[in-house]
């Protein structure tokens, strides 16, 4: 099923930094991308049916601090489509900053839940993009800190993120949300090329990865 975005109509993009992508360094607020490619594209296509796009993603944050801006940021906008990319600062904290903690498995689901269930009774289309992880070793910005993550600290954040992107997909059925399996998405992508064309660090989107997220997102609209 497809999502009819209707001229007028306004989307929110929320999330962390995946998201975020240093929006408030950049003219018109979108940031530098996925949010803005999507945009620039929805508009070079449909100059007739013109959307307002607005990005609220804020770098580092966790479902937790979604919720706790959701009503001013996002319910606020009156949107008819809220574009949702979160969960990776939800994993792997104790690779982190001392004050870092791992979050519970039933923690993020019963969030994220809350953070759906407004929209679900509002009538508001959902898009949930999984939250994602390529196999890269390195230094690696996640949260508001820096980690050296090798191949150890690798196979801890995966045995974390898994069940959690479980939960995401359990949650765009119960609340009939659109579901960008990106994780899934990124793997093949990355078994032709190596994972770092598409994330360098292994997280955060390299231009094409952007490309690949804003392909997928509106392959969802009409």
């Amino acid at each position: 099923m497809t999502i009819n975005l209707r001229p007028g109509s306004t989307v929110v993009f929320v999330g962390d930094s995946i998201t975020d992508c240093q929006r408030l360094e950049s003219e018109d607020g979108l940031g530098f991308g996925y949010p803005l490619r999507v945009a620039g594209e929805w508009d070079f296509r449909y100059s007739h049916r013109a959307v307002n796009w607005l990005n609220v993603a804020r770098g580092g944050d966790k479902v937790m601090d979604l919720e706790a801006r959701w009503r001013a940021d996002v319910l606020g906008a009156r949107p008819n489509v809220v574009s949702i990319l979160v969960g990776i600062n939800d994993v792997g904290w104790q690779t982190l900053s001392p004050q870092g903690r791992p979050i519970p498995l039933g923690e993020f689901e019963a969030g994220y839940d809350r953070l759906l269930a407004p929209l679900t009774e509002a009538g508001t289309t959902v898009i949930m993009i999984e939250p994602f992880l390529l196999p890269i070793r390195g230094v690696v910005e996640a949260g508001r800190g820096y980690a050296l993550i090798g191949e150890k600290e690798r196979k801890e954040w995966r045995a974390d993120l898994d069940p959690k992107i479980e939960v995401v997909r359990e949650l765009a059925r119960r609340h009939g949300a659109h579901l960008i399996g990106a994780d899934d998405m990124f793997a093949k992508l990355a078994a032709t090329t190596g994972p770092e064309y598409w994330a360098a660090d292994g997280i955060h989107p390299t231009p094409a990865g952007h490309a690949a997220l804003a392909a997928a997102w509106l392959r969802l609209v009409t």
